[in-house]
């Protein structure tokens, strides 16, 4: 058979390179401290607005009722409990705070935002 060719005849077509948005941003972590937040040009000219330090979370009480709460420290990190002794906050970690123990339920390097619920 001749090189780079199938046993039928046809040839094997090399793998493409990437696409500009299919090529994985910089990997973001969210830390207590001062807030910073960084903005970035996403597809169709739209903003994403990427959160790296906060020291206060949005917590749901009651019906409809948010109230912005003062971040003690991170309890626990269920994904990567390394996460936790660094003070890393990502989706599900659970949080100190004056209210008691919050759990974080979105997604704060996508958002801008930590948002979360009264753990009981």
């Amino acid at each position: 058979m001749h090189k780079g060719r199938k046993i039928s005849g046809g040839k094997y077509v090399e793998n493409r390179k990437k696409k500009s948005y299919e090529i994985a941003g910089q990997k973001r972590i969210v830390k207590i401290g001062e807030e910073k937040r960084k903005t970035k040009r996403t597809f169709g000219g739209n903003k994403k607005i990427f959160l790296l330090k906060t020291k206060s979370v949005n917590v749901f009480v009651g019906d409809k009722k948010l109230k912005k709460v003062e971040i003690k420290n991170v309890l626990k990190t269920p994904s990567n409990r390394f996460l936790a002794r660094q003070n890393i906050i990502t989706r599900g970690t659970i949080l100190e705070t004056e209210l008691g123990e919050v759990k974080v339920t979105n997604r704060p390097t996508q958002e801008g935002v930590v948002n979360g619920i009264l753990v009981k």
